[in-house]
């Protein structure tokens, strides 16, 4: 819910003093999002963990943003509010990910597969140590939109391959692993509001949802919003700048957080922080933002 209308970009949702707040987005462009009210918003999110997708900015200009989305929700040391990962894209001005935190990571990684230089930009990850000395890993990710017929497309299939080949491995190495992102998939007619008129387009094909079968199969991982949520259409997470799918919720779900099953437990509250208008969006994506109560 959106607060009167000096505050378009605050979202009124108290954080319980137990649990952790992580929040995932697709920026679309981290200096036009703090341009058009980012920092409102999570100024008012009290996020503890935040994963970036399509950041296309260098880490320097991402630690000045953080720093300044600090001093406008009036920390005491706005430089040292938040810890900041980011991986670039080999393409500079296009894709990045990142991971802001509150807490000091004491790993990180980022590279999966072979290491092909249009998945730059595209993998990160950190690890946190949790008050019971178990770790928590926690993966931004953003995987390639594909094109149906181009090596965009043949690119998207091998990218997600390759997080078939290595989440388990992940699974077996931390205690608990929390995917954060753009996947770019509809796993089911659920996620797509026409979801007809996609079954041949990039983003809804049988083969890229049958990665998702095993995502949360024989990998183990939980679609923590869907399982929340139960079975009904969307929430969805993004909109078409075209026409009016925004004002028609003609939307998809393709944000995730995909969790351990231990972790998934931890799980509440999610919610997806969609602009109260057309005019107030500062991303064509939406958060996607999930209290988990750690130990």
């Amino acid at each position: 819910m959106s607060e009167p209308t000096e505050h378009p970009h605050r979202i009124v949702d108290p954080k319980p003093a137990d649990v952790t707040r992580i929040a995932s987005v697709n920026v679309n462009g981290i200096r036009a999002a703090a341009r058009k009210g980012m920092g409102e918003w999570l100024a008012s999110r009290e996020v503890d963990i935040l994963a970036l997708q399509e950041v296309r900015a260098s880490p320097d200009i991402l630690s000045k943003l953080a720093t300044e989305f600090a001093e406008q929700a009036g920390a005491e040391d706005p430089e040292s509010e938040w810890h900041v990962l980011e991986k670039e894209a080999a393409d500079k001005g296009r894709a990045g990910v990142a991971i802001l935190s509150r807490r000091p990571p004491v790993a990180t990684r980022t590279r999966i597969g072979e290491g092909h230089p249009e998945d730059e930009g595209r993998w990160i990850e950190a690890d946190y140590e949790l008050g019971d000395g178990s770790t928590l890993t926690v993966v931004s990710v953003y995987v390639h939109s594909g094109e149906v017929g181009t090596v965009r497309q043949e690119n998207k299939m091998r990218f997600l391959q390759d997080m078939v080949d290595y989440l388990p491995q992940r699974a077996e190495r931390s205690d608990h692993v929390l995917v954060l992102g753009d996947l770019n998939v509809g796993h089911t007619e659920l996620d797509i509001k026409n979801w007809k008129g996609n079954v041949k387009n990039s983003g809804f094909l049988p083969e890229e949802r049958a990665f998702f079968d095993t995502f949360f199969g024989d990998a183990g991982y939980v679609d923590v919003a869907r399982s929340l949520a139960g079975e009904v259409d969307g929430p969805y997470t993004w909109w078409s700048y075209r026409g009016k799918a925004f004002d028609n919720d003609t939307g998809w779900r393709i944000d995730y957080h995909m969790a351990t099953p231990g972790l998934a437990e931890w799980a509440a509250n999610p919610q997806v922080d969609r602009a109260s208008d057309y005019s107030l969006r500062w991303s064509d994506h939406a958060p996607l933002v999930v209290d988990y109560k750690l130990p």
